[in-house]
């Protein structure tokens, strides 16, 4: 009888510390999904930044290659990837990038007479960024990705 109780003993300790085991790999598992949610979080908000101001040296050199009595922005996306208003065809950006944040290809326009002076993201997330260069230092107050807005950049051309 002693030896069966002892084997018992045993199988329910050796139980026991599978059970512990596993709940310690699924403690490190959820800390490393969060670390790796993070970091995705973080890898597209560099890819947003990085379209977002492709977008914006397109407009502006969009509008650069109006003529200079009639300067303006395009009236759609599509004119930024084949501007023939001078008689040749001029690529101002080389497609219409997907938006990072939420996968789609459609943007958010900011519009000035009826013409896209800008675009933005349409994710309503909240941003890790909080700190930009000079040229995105708007950005810092935003609590949102779609408060990110890209447009004619300042230090560029006076817009129309």
């Amino acid at each position: 009888m002693r030896s069966g109780e002892v084997t018992m003993r045993q199988r329910g300790f050796g139980y026991l510390l599978v059970l512990f085991m596993v709940a310690a790999l699924g403690l490190m598992l959820a800390r490393a999904g969060k670390v790796w949610h993070t970091t995705a979080q973080r890898e597209r908000e560099a890819e947003l930044l990085f379209i977002g101001n492709q977008f914006r040296r397109a407009i502006t050199s969009y509008v650069e290659s109006s003529p200079a009595a009639a300067r303006q922005y395009p009236a759609r996306l599509e004119d930024l990837l084949d501007d023939k208003r001078s008689g040749v065809s001029k690529r101002h950006l080389r497609r219409i990038y997907a938006d990072p944040m939420t996968g789609a290809a459609q943007w958010g326009l900011v519009q000035a007479s009826g013409r896209i002076s800008g675009v933005h993201s349409l994710a309503q997330g909240q941003p890790l960024k909080t700190s930009f260069g000079e040229r995105d230092a708007a950005f810092s107050e935003a609590t949102r990705y779609d408060q990110w807005v890209f447009s004619l950049d300042p230090t560029g051309t006076t817009p129309p």
